[in-house]
């Protein structure tokens, strides 16, 4: 992986092909946030697969990247290497 940050289409590539190796966990509050927004797991991955990622931002020591679909569902990422992305917490669409 080249050096962060990363632009939003290199770093969709990347988020894509670790969604589809498997290599996707959620933090603590990311599960905390998706039980208390009952944001469904699948809708999380289907951001993931299928969202715009948009410019980096540095917070907490790591570079974040928030991925949205058009029905307002969004997911903050961050790289952990190139073998891991961690989903940092979710935002529920519009129902």
């Amino acid at each position: 992986m080249p050096d962060e940050p990363l632009t939003p289409d290199v770093a969709r590539r990347f988020i894509r092909a670790l969604v589809s190796a498997g290599r996707v966990r959620f933090s603590r509050h990311a599960l905390e946030r998706i039980a208390a927004r009952e944001i469904d797991m699948a809708d999380c991955l289907n951001v993931l697969r299928a969202g715009a990622v948009g410019s980096a931002e540095w917070e907490n020591g790591s570079w974040r990247y928030l991925v949205s679909t058009p029905r307002g569902y969004s997911v903050v990422v961050a790289f952990r290497g190139e073998q891991l992305l961690v989903v940092v917490t979710a935002l529920p669409g519009d129902r």
